[in-house]
C-alpha cells in the first residue's frame, strides 16, 4: 500500500541530502579572486593553465591601478580580493604604505625571485613581489644626438641637449620611479640638480605617454626620449607602415651599461590585507614565478623575466639590443620610499 506521509519524508531527506551536499561541493570549490591592472590577451592561457594544473578557478576584476586601490579602500575588510597585480613598483609601493596587503613567507619565490625585485622583507614576510621587469630606455634620433651623449640617464642634464628631451610626466609612476632611483644613487642635492637640468634640456612641456615620446623623436619634435622597452617593442613588432617608419628614425640606448646598470621596473602582485583565501592566494603568487607563466609574462607584453634563471627569446627585444643587458641593482624596495621626496624635488623644480 503506498504510504503518503513516509514517500513524501523521504521525498524530503533525499531533496534535503542532495541540497546538502551540492552546498558542501560549493563550500569547497577552491577560488582565488584577483584584481588586475594587466589587461592583456595573452594572460587568459597563463590563468587558465593555472586552473587546469590545481583546479582553483580565478575570478579576476580588471581595472587600473588607480581604480583597484580605491575599490581595495572602499570594499574595506569585506573586500573579496585575495591577489593584488599592478604593474609599477611605485604603485605597488604606495598600496603597501596604506595597509592595503599582507606579508607572506614562501621558500618558493624566496629561491625564485631576486630580492632586488621584491618589497623589503620583515620578521613577517615580504608584502609584494615582482614577477616580470621592463626596462626604461633611452630613444633618440641618431641624425642629432650622438650615441656616446646619452649612454647614461646623468647626460639627459647636460647642456649639450639643451632643447632636446621629451617625457612624459614627471609624476607619472614610471618616470618617478626612475628618478627615485636616481636619487637614490646620486643622492639629494644632486639628484635633484639632475632633475633641474633635465627641465632645462625640455624640447617640450612633458605630455602623452611613452609611445607619444618615441614617435615624437621620430617627427624631430624631440631629439631624445625615455621610454619603457615594451612600448619600443609594439613598435618594432607592429605592421603598421606609420610605425615601422617611426622605428627606421630611432635608435634605442640602455643606458648606464659601463655603471650602475639600466633602471628596471616591475609588473608584481601581492596578497590583499584581507584575503579570504590566502593559501590559494600564496599557490597562485608561486605560479607566477614558474618558468610557464614567465614565458607568457615575457611574450606577452614584451617584457623580461623576473625568475631566476629563466631566459625568454623575445625577436623584438633582441632587435632593440635588449637580449643581455646590465640592469640596475638597487632594491625597488628600497627606492620606492623615495618616491614623496623626489615628488617635492619634481614640484621645486618646475617637473611638470
Amino acid at each position: 500500500m503506498f504510504n503518503t506521509a513516509s514517500s513524501l519524508a523521504t521525498i524530503t531527506l533525499a531533496v534535503a541530502t542532495l541540497f546538502s551536499a551540492t552546498s558542501a561541493a560549493l563550500a569547497q570549490q577552491q577560488v582565488v579572486n584577483l584584481y588586475s591592472a594587466r589587461h592583456y590577451q595573452s594572460d587568459e592561457g597563463m590563468y587558465e593553465a593555472f586552473t587546469r594544473t590545481t583546479g582553483i578557478k580565478i575570478n579576476r576584476v580588471d581595472a587600473d591601478d588607480a581604480g583597484i586601490l580605491a575599490r581595495l579602500k572602499a570594499e574595506g575588510a569585506a573586500s573579496p580580493a585575495d591577489v593584488i597585480l599592478l604593474v609599477d613598483a611605485a604603485r605597488l609601493a604606495s598600496a603597501d604604505a596604506q595597509g592595503l596587503f599582507q606579508p607572506i613567507k614562501s621558500k618558493v619565490l624566496d629561491a625564485a625571485i631576486p630580492a632586488n625585485l621584491r618589497a623589503t622583507p620583515t620578521a613577517d614576510g615580504v608584502t609584494w613581489t615582482g614577477f616580470s621587469t621592463r626596462a626604461r630606455v633611452i630613444v633618440y634620433d641618431p641624425a642629432r644626438v650622438q650615441a656616446s651623449d646619452v649612454d647614461s640617464y646623468e647626460k639627459l642634464a647636460d647642456p649639450k641637449l639643451k632643447g632636446l628631451v621629451c617625457t612624459r610626466s614627471g609624476s607619472h609612476p614610471y618616470n618617478l620611479s626612475l628618478f627615485s632611483t636616481v636619487v637614490e644613487r646620486l643622492g639629494d642635492a644632486k639628484g635633484e640638480a639632475w632633475l633641474k637640468g633635465v627641465v632645462d634640456n625640455m624640447a617640450r612641456a612633458p605630455k602623452g605617454g611613452d609611445t607619444d615620446q618615441i614617435k615624437a623623436v621620430a617627427s624631430g619634435e624631440c631629439g631624445v626620449a625615455v621610454t619603457n622597452t615594451y612600448y619600443v617593442a609594439r613598435l618594432i613588432k607592429s605592421d603598421k607602415a606609420d610605425e615601422k617608419a617611426v622605428m627606421q628614425k630611432v635608435k634605442v640606448m640602455f643606458p648606464n651599461q659601463a655603471t650602475s646598470g639600466t633602471h628596471v621596473n616591475i609588473a608584481g602582485a601581492a596578497v590583499a590585507k584581507h584575503a579570504k583565501n590566502q593559501a590559494n592566494a600564496v599557490k597562485f603568487m608561486e605560479f607566477l614565478s614558474s618558468a610557464f607563466a614567465q614565458d607568457y609574462f615575457a611574450n606577452g607584453n614584451n617584457e623580461f623575466p623576473a625568475t631566476k634563471g629563466v631566459t625568454v627569446i623575445n625577436p623584438a627585444i633582441v632587435a632593440m639590443g635588449g637580449a643581455s643587458f646590465k640592469a640596475e641593482s638597487i632594491p625597488l624596495g628600497v627606492v620606492a620610499k623615495n618616491q614623496v621626496k623626489v615628488q617635492q624635488m619634481l614640484d621645486r623644480v618646475g617637473y611638470k
